[in-house]
């Protein structure tokens, strides 16, 4: 069994934390709040992100950062996408990273804002850590939400790395009861697909408020209209960002994410999306910038208005078309209204939105 160290204590990490500490490895979390960590090693759960979920006596907690960090096997990075680059930063000085002797996986999702402009969490970090991790940190994914992980059902994730041995370590530490693990080596597509989907889920979820209104023009069939246009610009962005595999969009990594995000009564960006309409939420604020400094006002985090803003200048960097996610951009930056937006780009929608465009081909 192994020594694990999960930096984060949000929903998706202490679910997974659960399910190695159930499998006999020997668990450590790191908690931003003292008393999430607190609540996790003496009460065995995470109330504030994962109530009613019982955790294995194996699994403990710290708000102590280079501790948890300190003399593991495996360290999980699973702190929201705004904060992972200064965590990661804080990590040199423990001893076993600095020499390269623990085996780092990524399960946050998202871009970052780094100080050269926007990228993938990969790369970003692997140009911080020390050189021995170049090219071979893990990046984890897959239609994963962690309630139905902490329950038990059956899961299937992508453990992907340009480097196939640490790929392979990580599948096979991650691969136990309910969790199904493949490898891929397209590091680049897994990651923008798992930011994009978040974009394409807000969209799903005003899409989804406004169809229960009187003589709504939409429904099922417009759900799996949008889907499907929403598919394809998770791929566009992922081959100009230089993804490698076009089958990552048809796994679960792609297609299969994409859809449990938009469908699932458990996804934040889904339910973001439905507030938008039925709540107003966005009222409070006045720009997308103005969203994301305060986001925590919000109550929970919904990854894609971090990733919305950072796609909307990926899409100008690139010079790519991307009518939905231009659009989610738009309507959190309170330039349009989302009834009007959503009518008028599904009907304007033509045949090269749904053509799994790639480099080379038209």
């Amino acid at each position: 069994m192994s020594s694990v160290g999960i930096v984060g204590a949000g929903a998706w990490g202490t679910a997974l934390a659960g399910v190695l500490g159930t499998a006999g490895h020997d668990v450590e979390v790191w908690a931003y709040e003292p008393d999430v960590a607190t609540d996790i090693t003496k009460n065995h759960r995470n109330s504030r992100y994962l109530p009613d979920v019982a955790l294995p006596d194996s699994v403990r907690a710290e708000s102590d950062l280079l501790r948890v960090a300190s003399d593991k096997e495996f360290l999980i990075l699973a702190t929201p996408s705004l904060h992972i680059l200064r965590v990661t930063r804080s990590l040199l000085a423990v001893p076993a990273i600095s020499e390269g002797r623990v085996v780092i996986a990524v399960i946050t999702k998202g871009f970052i804002d780094a100080p050269d402009g926007v990228r993938l969490i990969v790369p970003t970090l692997e140009d911080y850590l020390p050189g021995f991790y170049k090219g071979k940190v893990v990046y984890v994914s897959g239609p994963s939400h962690a309630e139905e992980v902490a329950q038990g059902r059956l899961t299937g994730l992508i453990s992907a790395s340009s480097y196939p041995r640490t790929a392979v370590r990580v599948r096979e530490l991650l691969s136990v009861r309910p969790l199904m693990v493949f490898s891929s080596l397209d590091v680049i597509g897994v990651q923008v697909a798992a930011a994009m989907k978040n974009v394409i889920a807000i969209a799903f979820g005003m899409m989804d408020s406004l169809a229960h209104a009187a003589g709504a023009m939409f429904g099922d069939n417009t759900e799996s209209l949008l889907l499907a246009a929403g598919l394809n610009e998770v791929q566009s962005m992922a081959f100009a960002l230089g993804a490698t595999h076009p089958e990552t969009f048809t796994s679960i990594a792609g297609v299969g994410d994409l859809d449990v995000t938009c469908r699932s009564r458990y996804g934040r960006n889904r339910r973001f999306g439905r507030d938008i309409v039925e709540r107003g939420v966005l009222n409070a604020f006045a720009t997308i910038d103005d969203l994301i400094e305060r986001i925590d006002e919000v109550g929970y985090l919904p990854e894609g208005v971090i990733a919305a803003r950072g796609a909307r200048r990926l899409i100008e960097k690139h010079q790519i078309k991307l009518p939905i996610t231009a659009m989610v951009y738009r309507i959190l930056n309170r330039e349009i209204e989302p009834e009007a937006a959503l009518e008028g780009l599904l009907t304007g929608l033509t045949r090269a939105d749904f053509g799994g465009s790639m480099p080379g081909r038209s």
